[in-house]
């Protein structure tokens, strides 16, 4: 690299500038040549630096599931918002039940949610949350009909800015709130078992509507979605 060639730091800033989704330390390796190509950890130190540069600036540097990311700090909604015509939908309280529930007890079916809410899950809630690739079938029970077993995806932790699903609050932490939300890509399992840390709900009575509430907070700084009904 010449006298005159932009830094390692300053290329990798550059890179989470324009990438518009996460970038991973093996994507941000591969910015630079074998011979300038920095080490796994020189890059993590240059984040960290990266991170401590932007610190109560406008943006942050996040690392969600996928990798690292530049977004603008939540505070500044109100007034970018104005940049858009278009007013955030918002989502109906049947999709995040559904989602609270695939979050909380997956991998689950779709029967196993039904029974827990009482009513029918509508497949334009399954289509959304498909669509928005915060779920997919990650495998499928050995009973009669074979029912899909659904999870989340890496694309979910990304969108609500958590690295794993430990982040999460365990429903007994979970504080009652009266708000509702302002706005709203998992790498394959190699079966059907839980990710690793996964939150659970283990008493199916009074707990959902807690669930539900834990993920409408993490929903505030969450891009905007289409609202399906149930």
């Amino acid at each position: 690299m010449s006298m005159n060639s932009p830094q390692h730091k300053d290329i990798i800033e550059a890179a989470l500038l324009v990438a518009g989704e996460p970038l991973s330390i093996d994507r941000l390796c591969a910015l630079f040549s074998e011979e300038e190509r920095p080490d796994r950890n020189e890059v993590r130190a240059m984040l960290e630096a990266l991170q401590q540069e932007w610190a109560g600036r406008s943006m942050d540097l996040k690392q969600v599931g996928s990798g690292y990311r530049l977004q603008v700090r939540q505070e500044f909604a109100p007034w970018l918002s104005r940049l858009s015509e278009e007013r955030a939908p918002r989502y109906s309280r049947a999709l995040l039940e559904t989602l609270a529930l695939i979050v909380y007890r997956q991998p689950i079916t779709r029967g196993s949610i039904e029974e827990i809410r009482g009513v029918a899950v509508s497949t334009p809630i399954i289509k959304t949350l498909t669509d928005r690739d915060w779920i997919r079938i990650v495998g499928y029970r050995d009973v009669p009909g074979k029912p899909a077993l659904y999870g989340t995806t890496k694309r979910f932790l990304d969108d609500f800015n958590l690295t794993s699903l430990t982040e999460l609050p365990p429903l007994s932490e979970i504080r009652p709130i009266d708000h509702l939300q302002e706005e709203l890509d998992m790498t394959l399992l190699p079966d059907a078992e839980a990710p690793e840390g996964s939150p659970r709900i283990e008493d199916d009575a009074g707990v959902l509507t807690e669930a539900e509430k834990a993920l409408e907070e993490k929903t505030a700084d969450s891009p905007a979605s289409e609202a399906v009904e149930a």
